[in-house]
């Protein structure tokens, strides 16, 4: 795995240096030369991007404009390699406001400027490590944390934990890390981020194979993490927690632990750190009948390899995200497929979705210096901040149920004709695949016309008559028409509302944290909750995303603030913290209002952003720079203190 540091010199010849051009993400590109040759006369104020999804992939330039663009950066190219390919030195502040300025457009650069130091590492350091240690704030202290999960979340808790010297222990109960990326195993599963921004911001890869990376790639990537970091060693593998009690009088955690062999065993813990994710229980749906079927069933999550699908007739329950990635590959091996749409998924046009890295893109990530970072912020940047806009709610709008806002139906436009295009014709599969909800209230799917041309295959259907039942043959529609099948899978989802599900987590005064949310999960900044002391949730309530970034950056704002919460009780001598009601409740409020100001909140098409109340207690409504800016430090005012101990 090719880091930051393993940036090559350049030997290429102009003309393999032009040619590497024409794969290249210019405006980034032009960023990262003004810093590797000194040269900020590369940054034209013509050549300026748009901000806006609209205009990502090359920032809105004409033809003109990237020719123009790709001639200043072979000539600036051409001067570095002439000059001996130096090592550019560390930008000052006022470089870095400059880039910025010229990247981004309407960016508040004292807000986003911290945010890109982390984001960028230009120096090679690690500006997110804690700065502080456990055995220079409370040396005598005996403080251990549990973490639970090995998946993306818990890794970075660990490293986080890991530099700050408090000692823990992290409980996974499959055989590997991974999370996500080491249960599901289905074919065509991939991620829908680009990995260049759905990576870690202190392990960047300059050599990812696709821009969209596979499952196993992925996998292979928080392996490699967890070894670089010599995490494995905290791990328990095969040991499920299945209670967490808090002990009041003495200030602790104390879990009960399952292992795979059905033993079990207790263990004590100061705090806990919940990395379980929610993506992890799969949800069957409530379909009369499940039981009935004779032949194999089983969800995408618990894919069955044993189970050959050539020569059979297969069925696909559910056109969610991970359904559309395995109706292509699975079409491939079955003798015939039938797709069960309850809800059309809109389709959001990535041509590169399946597509190798461009070799010329590939080249210039590793040549030139602190380009991959840029065009991680590019990426950070078009995907997030500059998307915000198309989701919003616009008061008085003439046409809620296909748009909310005049952004949003012109998103909702280009991705129609997308569609249509994509359906070559064939008029009655637009019509089933068309959506009547307006964009990004539902979670979307990245397609490269792959997902239209496998409904368009002879051997396909895709069924959008309701489901009556299940039958011993197959699936019975509410026509009366019955689909004979010789295997079903249930590409129906997950139960993500169901936080932290099934452990019974028992907080002060013998107060189950199941009956206190009633199955309505809230939790201030998403992470820490009243009467349920030292206890912090990564990718808790209201921390998903929508159009507004990537996951992993949420989890790493998390663990900062969970370290921060860490140092500030060590540091105070204190036995817990526990979040204030009023501080968590205003939290939630506001949470509640920006999220049905967003066409998620807005829209009532069935989507598992809601919960069964019908609350959105999944989706952040606002974006990174705001879950950054509230996730740097600890507030003490929202906290109260609990004893002052040594602890056990």
């Amino acid at each position: 795995m090719k880091g930051p540091r393993d940036v090559e010199p350049i030997r290429a010849q102009d003309d393999e240096i032009e040619r590497h051009l024409r794969d290249a993400q210019l405006p980034s590109l032009l960023v990262a030369l003004a810093h590797v040759t000194g040269d900020d006369s590369l940054l034209q104020d013509d050549l300026r991007p748009e901000d806006g999804f609209l205009a990502a992939a090359q920032g809105g330039y004409d033809e003109a404009r990237c020719d123009r663009a790709r001639a200043l950066c072979l000539d600036a190219l051409r001067r570095h390699r002439d000059a001996g390919c130096p090592t550019p030195p560390p930008p000052d502040d006022a470089r870095l406001r400059r880039w910025l300025e010229f990247l981004a457009r309407q960016v508040d650069l004292d807000r986003t400027l911290p945010v890109l130091k982390a984001e960028l590492a230009l120096d090679g350091a690690d500006v997110r490590a804690p700065a502080w240690r456990k055995s220079t704030v409370a040396p005598e202290r005996s403080f251990r944390v549990a973490i639970i999960g090995a998946g993306m979340s818990g890794l970075v808790a660990a490293l986080r934990l890991q530099q700050a010297e408090i000692p823990f222990v992290i409980f996974e109960k499959s055989d590997g890390v991974g999370g996500t990326w080491h249960d599901n195993v289905y074919p065509g599963c991939r991620v829908d981020v680009s990995n260049h921004f759905y990576s870690y911001s202190f392990a960047q890869r300059l050599d990812w194979p696709q821009l969209f990376s596979p499952q196993e790639v992925l996998l292979d990537y928080f392996r490699t993490c967890a070894d670089r970091f010599d995490l494995r060693r905290h791990v328990r593998f095969g040991t499920e927690v299945t209670e967490a009690v808090f002990d009041e009088a003495r200030g602790v955690w104390n879990l009960g632990l399952r292992t795979s062999d059905g033993a079990t065993e207790r263990f004590e813990a100061q705090a806990i750190v919940s990395a379980v994710g929610q993506l992890n229980r799969p949800s069957w749906l409530d379909i009369p009948g499940r039981e009935d079927f004779r032949g194999p069933a089983f969800h995408s999550a618990r894919w069955r390899t044993d189970v050959p699908l050539e020569g059979r007739r297969v069925g696909v329950i559910g056109t969610g995200a991970s359904a559309c990635q395995l109706i292509p590959p699975v079409a491939d091996q079955a003798d015939s497929l039938v797709v069960f749409q309850r809800t059309a998924p809109w389709l959001l046009p990535t041509p590169d979705y399946h597509a190798p890295v461009p070799e010329g893109l590939r080249w210039l990530f590793e040549h030139v210096p602190h380009y991959a970072a840029w065009y991680r912020f590019w990426i950070f940047w078009t995907t997030s901040e500059g998307l915000l806009g198309s989701v919003e709610v616009e008061d008085d709008w003439p046409h809620p149920e296909r748009s909310v806002g005049r952004a949003n139906d012109a998103i909702r436009e280009m991705l129609t004709a997308y569609l249509a295009e994509a359906c070559a014709g064939d008029q009655a599969l637009f019509e089933k695949m068309l959506p009547d909800y307006p964009p990004f209230a539902k979670r979307f799917v990245r397609d490269d016309g792959l997902l239209p041309a496998t409904y368009r295959r002879d051997d396909v259907t895709l069924e959008t008559t309701g489901i009556e039942r299940i039958t011993e043959r197959g699936v019975r529609l509410v026509d009366g028409r019955e689909v004979e099948l010789d295997v079903l899978i249930y590409g129906t989802g997950f139960k993500a509302s169901d936080f932290l599900v099934p452990m019974t987590i028992v907080g002060r005064g013998g107060r189950s944290l199941h009956d206190v949310w009633q199955g309505d999960a809230r939790a201030h900044l998403g992470i820490t909750l009243p009467g349920f002391p030292n206890l912090f949730l990564l990718y808790g309530p209201n921390t998903n995303i929508v159009v507004n970034g990537s996951i992993i950056y949420f989890s790493e704002c998390e663990v900062d603030y969970l370290v921060d919460c860490l140092r500030f009780l060590l540091e105070g001598g204190h036995a817990a913290i526990d979040c204030r009601s009023e501080a968590h409740d205003a939290y939630n409020r506001r949470i509640d209002a920006a999220n049905r100001r967003r066409a998620w909140g807005a829209s009532d098409v069935s989507a598992w952003y809601k919960n069964r109340f019908g609350r959105v207690s999944q989706n952040w409504p606002w974006g990174l720079l705001a879950y950054w800016d509230q996730t740097r430090a600890i507030d003490p005012a929202e906290y109260e203190v609990l004893g002052s101990t040594d602890g056990p």
